[in-house]
């Protein structure tokens, strides 16, 4: 007598991808970040000129001659699904002090990184870029589910790397000439990275960075 087989057990699936809206708007008492649009090249270019900031050599912003090129290749990297660049706007007034993005967005592997991200020079060092990082890094966490967020900056950019181990991000080592810059240079990149295990404590620090500076979220 012959034994029943025993059906082949099925193999695993691997997790659905988050679902998750590419024109989103994120926003904390003091600042919003909504979709990037094509038309915002003059209002980027108000931000860009308080600091003359396309002069710097560790980041890329754009200047009168490049804002075309700059919002052209975000917005394909939007439609591509890949990239969702925000414009970093005041809530109280509705002016635009700089831009922000995910990019590198990998939906199996849940991760992605925040990067292109600059400030008109008298909103650097202020709550600006702690909201904006705060509302950023919790809708990845919590709505995208992402595991992984990693952030990646010039080698010779001190004070950025500075910010990002205060976010309580870990730094993973130099990828070096990791990409060339608009001079010409090879840049090396410092890559950080926060995990899902590390946000709630991430989150609790940055809400009380905001709490002390006299914001709330």
């Amino acid at each position: 007598m012959n034994p029943t087989p025993i059906p082949p057990v099925p193999a695993a699936q691997p997790p659905a991808p988050a679902p998750f809206q590419l024109l989103t708007t994120l926003q904390g008492p003091r600042i919003r970040l909504r979709p990037l649009q094509a038309d915002d090249g003059p209002a980027l270019l108000k931000a860009a000129a308080d600091g003359e900031l396309w002069q710097l050599p560790f980041t890329v912003v754009p200047s009168a001659d490049t804002v075309h090129t700059y919002l052209a290749e975000a917005l394909a990297g939007r439609e591509a699904g890949t990239v969702m660049p925000f414009a970093t706007e005041l809530v109280a007034t509705g002016e635009v002090i700089g831009t922000t993005r995910f990019w590198k967005i990998h939906r199996r592997h849940r991760k992605l990184e925040i990067g292109a991200t600059w400030l008109a020079a008298r909103w650097q060092r202020s709550f600006a870029n702690t909201e904006a990082k705060y509302l950023l890094l919790r809708h990845a966490f919590e709505v995208m589910q992402c595991v992984r967020v990693q952030l990646t900056t010039d080698e010779i950019n001190q004070r950025s790397r500075a910010a990002i181990l205060r976010l309580g991000a870990v730094q993973e080592g130099i990828v070096r000439h990791e990409r060339i810059m608009p001079d010409g240079r090879k840049r090396n990149s410092v890559r950080f990275s926060i995990i899902d295990d590390e946000w709630p404590q991430v989150q609790q620090a940055l809400r009380e960075r905001l709490v002390a500076g006299g914001g709330q979220i």
